[in-house]
């Protein structure tokens, strides 16, 4: 079945980024002039969804006004954009599986509402996609290699490799503990999964920080079906960490006409001044 629908997650309380997300979403923080969600979104819609499901919370009603608000942007205005609230959050199990009802027993798409991931081409999120339909509709996650040090951050997996980018899972955990990872392969909030994941959601127990685990649910759905990685075509940025967040604004910035004179201008005046 096609992929037409995206479940966003942006019911986080933002904490490493307050104060100021105590006034306002971390999700419309912008990057230059525009809300790193709005970067998200688009992605999605680049990649043929049809309709973005947010599950928020208390206190997020700014992200609905924005998309309600008038945006002048084509490509925004071919997508239907409805959100479902997350009253107790639990953890990303929890808001995909708060989403359930909107998703109609389709397979679907779960993008991050911190990760904006940028290239030239297939947007990320229709390369996992793409891998679905090849897969004849097995779910996919897409993965990128990191440090071994900061394997602790992630969801990481393991399993057979069956092409230059493409992996049969066998094992996924969660956050593992320093020198416990199974592999360098981190999950950075991309997903395409199908509606046998919610049973399992339903029916999980608290993982890593008492949450309920998307990646724990995905480990026992490998034990059910294929489930396969990706590794993506893309630079990945962490606009949910602070200096994440600083790389993505001065990368946009070079990345604008209107902007990328000045601010290398600002990189080197700061480096000559401070370093």
């Amino acid at each position: 079945m096609r992929i037409r629908t995206a479940v966003i997650p942006v019911a986080g309380k933002g904490t490493r980024f307050q104060p100021v997300t105590k006034a306002v979403a971390k999700e419309l923080l912008p990057l230059v002039d525009t809300p790193t969600l709005h970067h998200i979104v688009l992605e999605a819609a680049n990649s043929g969804i049809e309709k973005i499901v947010l599950v928020t919370s208390k206190g997020k009603s700014s992200i609905e006004d924005y998309f309600d608000s008038d945006l002048n942007d084509e490509v925004l205005k071919k997508i239907q954009i409805v959100s479902i609230r997350q009253k107790n959050p639990r953890g990303l199990g929890h808001a995909v599986l708060t989403a359930k009802p909107l998703v109609e027993n389709e397979p679907f798409a779960v993008l991050l509402g911190d990760d904006v991931i940028v290239n030239k081409g297939r947007p990320c999120i229709g390369q996992l996609m793409d891998v679905f339909e090849k897969r004849n509709g097995s779910p996919v996650v897409g993965i990128m290699e990191v440090p071994a040090s900061e394997t602790h951050k992630y969801g990481i997996v393991s399993g057979q490799r069956v092409d230059d980018h493409t992996i049969l899972l066998d094992k996924l955990v969660e956050k593992p503990a320093a020198g416990q990872a199974p592999s360098q392969f981190a999950i950075p909030g991309r997903y395409i999964l199908t509606p046998d994941v919610f049973p399992i959601l339903e029916n999980a127990q608290p993982g890593a920080g008492g949450e309920i685990q998307l990646t724990d649910a995905l480990q026992a759905l490998a034990k059910k079906r294929e489930l396969f990685a990706f590794q993506f075509q893309g630079r990945r940025f962490d606009a949910g960490d602070r200096f994440g967040y600083l790389e993505a604004n001065i990368y946009f910035a070079l990345q604008r006409e209107d902007t990328r004179e000045s601010t290398e201008k600002l990189i080197k005046r700061l480096a000559k001044e401070l370093l």
